[in-house]
């Protein structure tokens, strides 16, 4: 029963691991050791209150963010934050897929371009031709893919103590080499890739669609005791999920961490190098662990990116949309989908810079994160829209923190990009 009630929100923090992500944890790792340890400490608590405002929004309005936020903002502003967010997305997905295709070409060997292009029509073919109940089954069992990074931890020696200090007192560790500028600049890139727009996006709207698909999913919104409970499943499926985002990360961070900052190597652009860095170190199997790995989160985060703008782009425009429906049934929502996966695999097949995606990305990210969860803050505590069922104290001052740490870090990230 425990696992049956997981969905949204496991499969939401199992997908903010993405190939991008695991390249972002590795150069923490490698360039800083364990003095980025404690950023995955304090965003746990506030991923969980932002996505289960997401989620919670999801459930008692019966409808996705887009279509939410396009009530309380204006038609302009709503279009720009969802297109922009679209952008984003579609650059992330870019760096996934080559990241994807060069893991796999390190395993097997072979032309890029197979992998790049046979990985992209896979993920496609997946959202199109899998009911919505196979596609939730296939996600919830590709979460396991994280485990391989639990793998690599229990394979190499860790110094549990060091990690512990170092983690705790971050400044006194640091190379007298590294400035200032550097480290907010890797801050602020944990920050972006742990607490991202499109993971808001997914689980409101795969709350919608399990309420529409899933009867048990359907609460009575007037009956406060069957609100209640659903309420306390989304904070339950939400708190598992990205407490297991967030060790995932830790055991990336901590793994390179003694492994190849070790050994002098503190330069990581792409999740494949890590991996590849990794095989003189750690060991074949270490290699081949970490490379599957990216294979599986790539299989995962990329039908959730471009996902999440489909639903997007379909709210916005009032568009029939959902992976429970057919693609005759919803055109539009599916064709987001094919473009954003296509238009994502052409980028990585022209070798396009992947820090530069990545930046480009966390720019985007960062310019429309901040009133994105500013517009959902007043949502969750508008009772126009959600009825009696507005957000606590707790979770308003949970919300807000996690909106102003995301504010300073767009401030941050100006002024040192």
């Amino acid at each position: 029963m425990f696992v049956r009630k997981l969905g949204p929100g496991l499969i939401t923090g199992a997908a903010d691991d993405d190939p991008s992500g695991i390249a972002t944890y590795s150069q923490a790792g490698a360039q800083f050791r364990f003095a980025l340890v404690w950023t995955l400490l304090v965003t746990t608590p506030l991923m969980i209150g932002i996505q289960m405002l997401s989620a919670r929004i999801g459930l008692i309005t019966g409808e996705g963010l887009a279509a939410n936020i396009n009530k309380t903002c204006p038609r302009w502003l709503s279009a720009s934050l969802i297109w922009l967010l679209v952008a984003a997305n579609t650059i992330n997905i870019a760096a996934d897929i080559a990241a994807v295709g060069q893991a796999i070409q390190l395993l097997l060997g072979g032309p890029l371009a197979i992998y790049i292009f046979g990985f992209s029509a896979l993920c496609i073919a997946t959202q199109i031709y899998f009911s919505y109940e196979r596609s939730v089954r296939l996600f919830k069992w590709l979460t396991l893919a994280l485990f391989a990074y639990v793998a690599v931890v229990l394979i190499v020696s860790i110094p549990w103590q060091q990690v512990l200090v170092e983690s705790m007192q971050p400044w006194a560790f640091l190379s007298k080499d590294i400035s200032l500028k550097e480290y907010a600049a890797l801050v602020v890139a944990v920050l972006g890739t742990t607490i991202s727009p499109y993971l808001f996006f997914w689980q409101a709207a795969q709350e919608v669609e399990d309420s529409k698909r899933r009867p048990e999913y359907r609460p009575d919104r007037g009956h406060p005791v069957q609100v209640s409970m659903h309420l306390a499943r989304i904070k339950q499926d939400t708190c598992v999920g990205m407490i297991f985002s967030n060790v995932i990360a830790l055991c990336i961070v901590i793994a390179t961490a003694v492994t190849l900052n070790e050994h002098g190597i503190t330069s990581i652009q792409t999740s494949a190098q890590a991996a590849q860095a990794l095989r003189p170190i750690a060991g074949d199997f270490a290699f081949a662990i970490f490379s599957l790995g990216i294979i599986g989160t790539g299989l995962l985060a990329v039908p959730v990116l471009a996902g999440s703008a489909a639903y997007a782009v379909s709210e916005l425009n009032g568009w029939a949309s959902g992976l429970s429906r057919g693609f005759r049934e919803a055109k539009g929502f599916y064709m987001i989908i094919i473009l954003a996966t296509g238009i994502g695999a052409a980028m990585g097949y022209f070798e396009v810079d992947p820090i530069k995606a990545l930046v480009w990305s966390a720019i985007i990210n960062g310019v429309i994160s901040v009133p994105i969860m500013a517009a959902l803050m007043f949502i969750g505590q508008s009772k126009q829209l959600m009825g009696k069922h507005t957000i606590g104290r707790s979770h308003r001052i949970l919300g807000w923190a996690a909106t102003a740490l995301m504010a300073v870090a767009v401030l941050v990230m100006f002024a040192t990009s």
